[in-house]
């Protein structure tokens, strides 16, 4: 049975996230808190009776909200293991970035913000879900549809930022270009066991890049 890190790890943390989300509205912000008390709750769960053995109705009862709450966050039950803040708070670093910053820039900086969120927050949780993508099928395929998801978020934010529209091949290929860069980077972070700074590696990545895309 594939094991959740222990509370002290799972827990949320008092970290960078906290940054992010103070430039979230008051009903976001809320959303934001729910999905992480659902999420820390079916961590517990399944830490105790496995992946599999684990329904959408003790995670809800757990948290002490109803299951049409738990489905209004988590779609699956895979959402619920992979989902996290860190596409949404992309997406707030991207809007956030001056207005007349070039748009490639802005989405560099957008993207190596987030994986300072993410380095800063890293902790067993991670190594656990990636074990979890491993060895079950769905949870796999719902990460690959996760990245779909997150690159659609991005294309639409950058698109309201250029004046383009979300459809356009070329702002496409700009998104899906950097996702492949930080992918790489990240890639080439854990080869190194994981060690050194990764939103410098992940920053290098993306300006190499950005020299040679246009928008």
């Amino acid at each position: 049975m594939t094991r959740t890190p222990s509370a002290a790890t799972a827990a949320p943390q008092a970290s960078a996230l906290v940054d992010a989300e103070a430039g979230l509205g008051l009903r976001e912000r809320k959303k934001l808190r729910t999905r992480q008390a659902i999420q820390q709750v079916a961590y517990r769960l399944i830490e105790t009776m496995g992946y599999e053995n684990t329904t959408i109705e003790q995670i809800a009862a757990a948290a002490e909200v109803s299951p049409s709450t738990v489905f209004r966050y988590f779609p699956t039950k895979e959402d619920i293991v992979l989902r996290s803040d860190y596409a949404v708070a992309t997406v707030e670093l991207l809007r956030a970035r001056p207005a007349d910053e070039p748009p490639l820039a802005a989405l560099r900086e957008a993207l190596t913000g987030m994986m300072r969120l993410f380095h800063e927050d890293y902790s067993a949780e991670y190594t656990w879900k990636m074990a979890l993508v491993r060895e079950v099928p769905a949870v796999r395929a719902q990460m690959h549809a996760a990245q779909d998801r997150a690159v659609e978020q991005l294309i639409v934010a950058l698109a309201e930022r250029t004046g383009r529209r979300p459809d356009e091949l070329e702002l496409r290929v700009v998104v899906g270009a950097f996702m492949g860069g930080l992918h790489q980077a990240v890639l080439d972070w854990g080869s190194h066991g994981q060690q050194g700074d990764l939103p410098e590696r992940v920053e290098r990545a993306l300006t190499v890049l950005e020299r040679g895309l246009t928008l």
